[in-house]
């Protein structure tokens, strides 16, 4: 959010509310599938919901967020946003919606619009690499949704055309653009502008693994006091079959609506749309379908029916930007949930509630913001309706800075748990997985399992109870983790049982595997990750999260060379015997063909040499080899090979056979 739009925020007045705050849309949930939670009617707590989007602005334009300035090195870049991601896992959401196309520019090699000048500081220049995708796979392996958020029509935060690169399309159609109010903006009245904005955005959906496409607040500009929008021409031209502008420039942002939300669902039928209205639709006092509010009216103001969109089905979710505090006379929170969750009610588009984390403790505010209940009374408020599946917290550097601790306030009371995505249309549920394994180890109790989902969700119940109740399953109280990977370790398991779920793509849940207590398989078993403490390797082995099939959050990485430098794999050996020695590696054709692996074996040192140009993302044995009792450097990977690529230390799994 620029200065600027801070200073509009800050002048709501008990007549007229402005918001000019971008926001971004989730995607739409549903109750836990029957498979999971039978008929059986269960106590549920509300504090842990089963399903709820938690997710985060990551704003873009004028680096509010991420990069944080023009002209980061791609390290710097990419380790920043990295640390986003990590920050959106730590509060325990489960998405993040990221500004991709801030100013009728890209984030992605598009062959429509310029590279943006929010990487490099000048746009059009190429930043050395693709950021959406590096984002979206890295997204992908903390299993957070990537939400792709687009401004359609806004072109440049000034109104001078010759800043813009050559090439820009506004420059090479002026006739699509027009200045108001010191910005530029396509002219939504035009046919050809509506189909370019529509194949722009499309060439991200096709391209890239996104989960959602989101669409914010700016429609037609936010009125300037004394100035005209200077569309009349475009009226006469195209506005025929309308009795007055205001109608036109309605149909116009409808028929955008309308349109990509079709094209979205044809080319991907997975992928959500939402989008991220003004919080109020109209007042109660201009129609009777309105809230009891007294502000701006995006329907008049702004052309966005947003009420239309959503009894038409047009979007998938709506994430109302409701950017006031509870109580405030001009538009009140409480009362904006309640007439929003009216409106979604039985429509089929789900409700998630876009929360003001800047203001709260930000100086200038009122003092309902500068309590640190007000953000975390939000989400007790949402309790209250149903329809509500979730909230995005605007924006990702208000989160963290946690002004008088009200986002640690609001995860302590709402987030203790971790939460399921909410489910999105009705496709079938996977197959139910199997636990393969569940043994204490160093580090917890490891846990492997198969099975054919996009994702797993991880249960522990206390005890080791005779049957899976299904209310284990109806929230989230035994929800410990979800993950992309077929293996977990819980540090906190004790005496428990574990149950896991598969989730397709779309988030519906099989029936829970058979239960298997800890320490089930009765042997002993260690696995090792790249990120523990037994784990070493010299400087000269780099750390990457860039593969979906990691062990973990990351794993190891080094070019091959005339000398050994192993990474070495320590484990605590309880007793001399034979242990199956295995691997997990991230496969890229780009890795080496021939990774030596060492096992020091009781009778020296055996050599396995691995091809991880296939075969990861799972559990890979090397052999069965005769170990000391003793704790010691078990497996090691050795960069001395004559094959090309990179070398991959990712993890060793040792089990006593």
């Amino acid at each position: 959010m620029t200065a600027l739009l801070r200073t509009v925020l800050a002048a709501l007045t008990a007549v007229v509310v402005t918001a000019v705050v971008t926001a971004v849309a989730p995607a739409p949930a549903s109750a836990a599938p029957a498979s999971t939670t039978s008929a059986v009617a269960c106590a549920t707590d509300p504090a842990t919901p089963k399903r709820q989007l938690r997710a985060m602005w990551i704003s873009s334009v004028a680096n509010i967020d991420w990069p944080s300035r023009t002209g980061l090195s791609v390290s710097a870049q990419q380790a920043e946003f990295r640390a986003w991601l990590d920050l959106a896992v730590a509060k325990r959401m489960n998405a993040v919606i990221v500004q991709v196309r801030p100013t009728a520019d890209a984030f992605w090699p598009s062959p429509y619009e310029p590279w943006s000048q929010w990487l490099t500081g000048t746009q059009g220049t190429n930043p050395g690499y693709d950021p959406l995708a590096f984002m979206v796979s890295e997204a992908h392996a903390r299993n957070l949704e990537f939400h792709a958020w687009f401004n359609p029509y806004r072109v440049a935060n000034n109104d001078d055309p010759s800043k813009l690169v050559s090439t820009h399309p506004a420059r090479q159609h002026p006739d699509w653009r027009f200045a108001y109010g010191g910005k530029l903006y396509y002219n939504p009245g035009i046919p050809a502008v509506r189909d370019f904005i529509e194949d722009a955005i499309m060439d991200a959906v096709t391209r890239y693994d996104v989960d959602g496409v989101h669409l914010d607040d700016y429609f037609y500009p936010y009125p300037v006091s004394g100035q005209a929008i200077p569309d009349s021409a475009a009226y006469a031209q195209y506005g025929g079959a309308f009795p007055n502008i205001a109608d036109w420039r309605r149909d116009n942002v409808n028929l955008l609506v309308r349109e990509l939300g079709q094209r979205i669902h044809t080319a991907k039928s997975w992928v959500s749309f939402g989008i991220s209205p003004f919080g109020i639709w109209r007042n109660s006092s201009t129609d009777p379908l309105g809230s009891r509010t007294s502000g701006l009216q995006s329907f008049d103001a702004i052309y966005a029916d947003s009420r239309q969109w959503v009894k038409q089905g047009w979007i998938d979710y709506l994430a109302p930007q409701i950017y006031w505090h509870i109580g405030f006379s001009t538009a009140a929170y409480e009362v904006l949930t309640a007439w929003w969750s009216d409106v979604v009610r039985g429509t089929g588009v789900q409700l998630v509630v876009g929360q003001a984390a800047y203001r709260a403790g930000a100086s200038g505010q009122e003092a309902a913001w500068q309590d640190p209940a007000e953000l975390s009374d939000h989400l007790y408020d949402n309790r209250k309706h149903p329809e509500i599946a979730g909230d995005v917290y605007f924006s990702a550097k208000d989160v963290k800075a946690d002004r008088i601790g009200a986002i640690t306030k609001l995860v302590t009371d709402h987030y203790a748990k971790p939460a399921l995505l909410p489910s999105r249309g009705s496709g079938a549920a996977p197959a139910a997985p199997s636990i393969t394994s569940a043994t204490a180890g160093s580090n917890g109790v490891q846990l492997t399992w198969t099975g054919s989902g996009t994702a797993y969700a991880v249960y522990r119940v206390a005890g080791t109870p005779p049957s899976a109740d299904p209310c284990f399953f109806a929230d989230a109280r035994n929800l410990i983790a979800t993950t992309r990977q077929t293996s977990y370790t819980d540090p906190g398991g004790g005496a428990s049982t574990y149950y896991v779920t598969a989730l397709s793509r779309t988030h519906q849940e099989s029936a829970p595997s058979a239960g298997r207590a800890s320490g089930g398989t009765g042997g002993f078993s260690v696995v090792i990750d790249n990120a523990d403490a037994s784990f070493t390797a010299s400087a000269s082995w780099g750390t990457s999260s860039y593969s979906t099939q990691a062990h973990g959050a990351d794993y190891r990485f080094a070019d091959p060379v005339a000398a050994s430098d192993p990474a070495w794999f320590r484990a605590a050996i309880p007793s001399a015997g034979s242990y199956r020695v295995e691997v997990w590696y991230p496969a890229n054709a780009g890795y080496n063909g021939s990774a030596p692996h060492i096992v020091a074996a009781s009778g020296g040192n055996q050599t396995v040499n691995v091809d991880q140009r296939t075969g990861g993302g799972a559990w890979r044995v090397l052999g069965t080899y005769t170990l000391a009792a003793g704790t010691y450097n078990v497996v090691g990977v050795s960069r001395w090979t004559s094959a090309t690529g990179y070398v991959i230390a990712d993890a060793v799994r040792i089990t006593k056979v």
